[in-house]
Parts: C-alpha cells; sequence; structure tokens
C-alpha cells in the first residue's frame, strides 16, 4: 500500500467504493486522513462500513463543510455530459476534487528513496488502444530482464494497493483518459502515447477534450522521456509540441505507418520488422512475425512503445526481443483461445470500438467474424475497409439487424454469442479464423467485454469437446 500524504489529520470524501475507491480509502486511513466515504449501491456502503469506514451521504447540504478533499472513482462524470451531483456539490463548496492517480503520484516518492542508488521509476502508458498490451508486454520485457516491477492503474492493481518502490524498481501504469483528465498531480519518469481514435467523446465533450485529457499526461507531468506514436495528426501534434528541435531525443517517435527518419530517436515497424534509429543510425532491429502473442501491425505498434520504454530504461535490444518472445498476451485482446482441425479462434473482446475492430481484422485472414454489440457514436462504416478478408460476419447484440445493414460483407444476424459460435463453426474451413472483435460495447447482453470474451471461449470450447 502507498499511504496517502498530505491529510494527515483530515476528512477526505471518497465517491465510489468499488476497487479503486476502497483502496484510496485504506490508503487515505494509513496516511493519517479520516474517510467519509459514499457509494449510491448499499452494497457497496455495506462493503465499507464493514472495513471500518465512516459512510455519509455527501449529496445532502453541508456534506462538504469539513472536507479537505473529493477523491472521485474514474468512472464518475465530472465535467460532461454533466458533472455527478456530489462532484458539483464538491465544487460549489470550493473543495478540491482529485482522484487516486494523483494521490498515487503525490505519495509514491519516500525519504527513504535518498538511500537508493537508483530511486523508482514510473512509467505511465495512455492512448486509445493498445494500452494495456503496451503496459502488460513494458512489464513483462522488465519482469524477464530481472528489473522489480509492479503492473497497476487501469489494469493489475489499484496505484494505491501496490507495494511501496524498492531500490531500481519500476512501476508501469495504464492510465485511461478518464483518469488522466481529473488527476492533479501528473509525474511519471516515461510517458508513453499510443494512438487516438474516436471514444468516450460523450465523456469529454468530444474529440477535443478527449485528446486534451490524454495530452495532460504530458503537458502537466513534464516526463524526462516521452514516447509518442505519430501516426495521427494528434500524436504529431503532441510529439512536435513537446520536443526543442528534431534531434531532441527526449521524445521518442514511433509508427507503423512509415519509415521514420531524421536525427532524432525513432522507433518504427515495416512489413513486420521493428527498426530502431538513433542519431540517424540503426541501433537495433527484431523480427515481429514470428511472435505469436503478437499479431498484427496493431500489436507491432505496441511492440514499439514497449521497446521504446525498455530501451529509455537502459535495457539493450537483445534482451528486450528475448523477453518479447515470451509474452503470453492478454485475455480478450487478439488471444487465441484454440486451434481445431485447420481453424484457429481468437478471442479479441476488447475490441470495443471501430478503430481497434479494424486493427484485429486487418492482424487475421479469412475471417469468420461475429461482431455487434451496443453501437458507438460514429458508425460502423470504416470497418468496411476490411471486408475484403471477412468470408462472412456474424452479427450479435439487441441491434444486431442494424449493425448487419451497415456491413458491407455477408453477414448473418445471430443476435446470441451462442447462435453466433455455432454458425461461425459450421462453416469454418481449415485455413480460416473464427474471431470475435465487436466493434461496440457489451452492455447491452454483458456487464463488460470480459464477460463477452469468457463466453466466447466457453462457447467454442464446449463445441469443441462435443
Amino acid at each position: 500500500m502507498i499511504p496517502v500524504k498530505g491529510f494527515a489529520g483530515q476528512k477526505v470524501a471518497v465517491l465510489g467504493l468499488g476497487r479503486s475507491g476502497l483502496a484510496t480509502a485504506r490508503a487515505l486511513h494509513a496516511g493519517g486522513a479520516e474517510p467519509v466515504c459514499w457509494d449510491d449501491n448499499p452494497a457497496a456502503r455495506d462493503t465499507a462500513e464493514g472495513e471500518g469506514f465512516s459512510c455519509a451521504d455527501l449529496r445532502k447540504h453541508g456534506a462538504f463543510d469539513d472536507i479537505a478533499s473529493l477523491i472521485v472513482s474514474p468512472g464518475i462524470p465530472h465535467l460532461y455530459p454533466e458533472p455527478n451531483p456530489v462532484v458539483a456539490a464538491a465544487l460549489d463548496a470550493g473543495v478540491p476534487v482529485d482522484n487516486d492517480i494523483g494521490l498515487f503520484f503525490r505519495s509514491f516518492a519516500g525519504a527513504e528513496w535518498n538511500g537508493y542508488d537508483t530511486p523508482p521509476r514510473v512509467i505511465a502508458v495512455t492512448g486509445s488502444n493498445g494500452k494495456s498490451t503496451t503496459a502488460a508486454l513494458i512489464h513483462h520485457v522488465l519482469t524477464e530482464a530481472g528489473r522489480e516491477a509492479q503492473l497497476a492503474g487501469n489494469i493489475g492493481r489499484g496505484v494505491l494497493d501496490i507495494d511501496p518502490g524498492g531500490d531500481g524498481s519500476v512501476v508501469v501504469l495504464e492510465l485511461s483518459s478518464y483518469q488522466t483528465e481529473l488527476a492533479r498531480a501528473l509525474t511519471p519518469d516515461v510517458a508513453v502515447f499510443t494512438n487516438l481514435s474516436p471514444d468516450h467523446l460523450d465523456r469529454h465533450g468530444g474529440m477535443g477534450g478527449y485528446f486534451a485529457a490524454k495530452r495532460r499526461l504530458f503537458s502537466e507531468g513534464g516526463p524526462d522521456r516521452a514516447i509518442i506514436g505519430v501516426d495521427e495528426t494528434e500524436g504529431a501534434f503532441l510529439a512536435g509540441q513537446l520536443a526543442e528541435g528534431p534531434s531532441d531525443d527526449r521524445v521518442i517517435r514511433i509508427s507503423v505507418a512509415r519509415k521514420l527518419t531524421g536525427p532524432g530517436w525513432q522507433v518504427f515497424a515495416r512489413k513486420g520488422f521493428l527498426s530502431e534509429y538513433r542519431k540517424g543510425r540503426q541501433a537495433g532491429s527484431i523480427d515481429l512475425r514470428a511472435i505469436k502473442g503478437l499479431p498484427g501491425a496493431h500489436n507491432h505498434q505496441n511492440a514499439c512503445a514497449a521497446y521504446a520504454a525498455c530501451r529509455s530504461l537502459g535495457l539493450a535490444p537483445r534482451v528486450i526481443e528475448d523477453a518479447l518472445h515470451s509474452y503470453p498476451g492478454l485475455p480478450h485482446r487478439s488471444q487465441i483461445i484454440a486451434e481445431a482441425d485447420g481453424v484457429t479462434y481468437v478471442n479479441d473482446s476488447k475490441a470495443t470500438n471501430v478503430d481497434s475492430a479494424l486493427k484485429a481484422l486487418m492482424a487475421f485472414k479469412k475471417i469468420r467474424w461475429i461482431c455487434g454489440g451496443l453501437e458507438k457514436e460514429g458508425g460502423i462504416s470504416a470497418l468496411n475497409m476490411a471486408a475484403g478478408e471477412v468470408i462472412k460476419a456474424y452479427v450479435i447484440g439487441r441491434e444486431a439487424a442494424g449493425f448487419a445493414m451497415q456491413l458491407e460483407a455477408d453477414a448473418q444476424v445471430c443476435t446470441t454469442m451462442s447462435e453466433a459460435v455455432a454458425q461461425a463453426m459450421a462453416d469454418a474451413r481449415p485455413g480460416e479464423t473464427v474471431l470475435l472483435a465487436p466493434a461496440a460495447a457489451s452492455f447491452d447482453q454483458y456487464d463488460n467485454f470480459e464477460q463477452r470474451g469468457e463466453d466466447f471461449a466457453t462457447q467454442v470450447k464446449r463445441r469443441l469437446t462435443e
């Protein structure tokens, strides 16, 4: 646990009592603060009270009269589409609003660091797609290289639930826009921006607000090293804002769209080969094509980002390459769950938006595609760019018929995962891939994308054993 500093003897309100909220309450208490907790869900309040925390209705008049700060869980809106009533009450009372990420950055460093040969480092990863894989990949490489490393944030453990940093240790954080937009402190040593595509636009008031939330990790924190995906205009703009000139190697540009040139530090992947250039000369190269846990150009971008982050910490190219080959992949992200009778079954349930689904479709050949769910803003017409590799689509979800009508590929309305898997498996031939890449949220039929992916895997494995 990371005890929260700066609030000893003060009351701090905690709104939202899920994983991060309870961890925040514990860390505040460990730092000498008095947490005052609230969640609209009575069961969540019962859990907090069972741990000895006081719960008080923060919606009531005067609730913030003696509160030093309000700590908000990531899923609770504070600005768009409109502030949560508790957040609005705190703002009206002049009470600062923060989140667990902000508390982490203000509390992580300790006096014991003065005795370390190498102070702990923090690598923070953000972006629209690939940030979970990139963060997990960095953590895997560091662990395989013998470095003490912890994985936290939007993946792994809550940031305040991790262990204090040891001599030479590294904390790898995956940070969503919900987390970066509110944190009052953002000071990573290395910050990574993978890419940007439309997502969560209602929460951020449009694309500009979404980009601004991601950009805060760099503009507020001033990292020692910034690793920026430059295949979108926003990334190229961000890299240009951060660099003092073309040779400023504090900014490492990454790409899977083109060869990067110039006197600076670049890492790019073309035709399955990762290349590192520094000061105009090649410094490393890796053949990514044989790495089973990283299929497709989108995973090659993740590999470029992870490679650059690990290189910025001084790891040698060969050490990184060896670790990439042993990376097992993450569940629900281009995860091969079975191979039978020449057919490969891939679970990419995390492909919840059009851009991530498009990248999954471009990573495989001869696809029987299971898609559909709660459609996001902007439509799905861009998915037709990959229609050439789709033999047939099997559409699930309550809006399956409307989703199917927008596809140029041959599409069958199945509605349920059970029917979609049954039809796709019956139709599949050797050399083909049955791919779950929904391009939509899961909430019309499932609690989350993990549950959807697990249902897909269960249906496939059950039928393979029948």
